[in-house]
C-alpha cells in the first residue's frame, strides 16, 4: 500500500486521516448526545473529558489533511455520468466538501467557546489545560449550547449524505469513487 495519493485512489495516509475523522466525529457526537444516559460523578466528567479530546483532535486531524491535500492532491473524480449531470453535480459535490470541512471547524470551536462560556478550563489530552478567558456566564453557555448542538448534528446528518452519496456511486453508477477510499493494492 502507498502513502500518498494516485490516479487509482487515496493513499494510505489520507485514508487513515478520513477514516480516523470519521470514527472520532461519530464518538464525540454520541457522547455530546447521550451523556445523560452516563451516571452523574466520574462516568459523566470522563465522558465529557473524551468528548473534548475527541473536538480537539479533530481540529488537529483536519489541520493535517488540509496540509497533506495541498501537499498531495486527491485523485481525479471517477464519476461516469456524462457532461449534463456532471455539470450540476460538481457544485453540489463542492458546496457539500466545503460544508462537512467548515462543520468540521465550527462545532468543536463552539465546542470550546461553550467550555469557557461555562467557565470552566478546557483540557488538552490530559496534560495541561488552558484557563477561561472569561467568567461563568449560564445565559450565554446556554445559547453557545444550542448552537454547538444544531452545528453537531448538520455535520452528523452531511456526513450521512456524503456516505450515502459514496455509496451510490459505488453500488449504482459503479465509478470507483469509494473503492477509491478504501485500501487498495497497485
Amino acid at each position: 500500500m502507498q502513502l500518498s495519493n494516485s490516479t487509482k485512489g487515496y493513499g494510505a495516509i489520507p485514508q487513515a486521516l478520513h477514516w480516523l475523522t470519521v470514527f472520532l466525529v461519530a464518538l464525540a457526537w454520541a457522547l455530546g448526545t447521550f451523556d445523560d444516559v452516563l451516571p452523574k460523578g466520574g462516568p459523566r466528567e470522563s465522558g465529557l473529558f473524551v468528548h473534548i479530546c475527541a473536538g480537539i483532535v479533530i481540529l488537529c486531524l483536519l489541520v493535517a489533511r488540509l496540509t497533506w491535500r495541498l501537499v498531495d492532491p486527491p485523485p481525479p473524480e471517477a464519476t461516469e455520468f456524462g457532461n449534463w449531470m456532471g455539470r450540476w453535480l460538481d457544485p453540489v459535490t463542492r458546496i457539500a466538501h466545503f460544508s462537512l470541512y467548515a462543520l468540521l471547524v465550527a462545532v468543536p470551536v463552539a465546542g470550546i467557546v461553550l467550555q469557557f462560556a461555562r467557565g470552566d478550563a478546557l483540557p488538552l489530552l490530559g496534560f495541561a489545560e488552558i484557563a477561561s478567558p472569561w467568567p461563568k456566564d449560564r445565559a450565554f453557555a446556554h445559547n453557545v449550547k444550542e448552537v454547538h448542538e444544531t452545528l453537531a448534528h448538520a455535520l452528523v446528518v452531511l456526513a450521512a449524505f456524503h456516505a450515502a452519496a459514496a455509496l451510490v456511486h459505488h453500488w449504482i453508477f459503479r465509478d470507483r469513487t469509494l473503492v477509491r477510499m478504501l485500501p487498495h493494492s497497485e
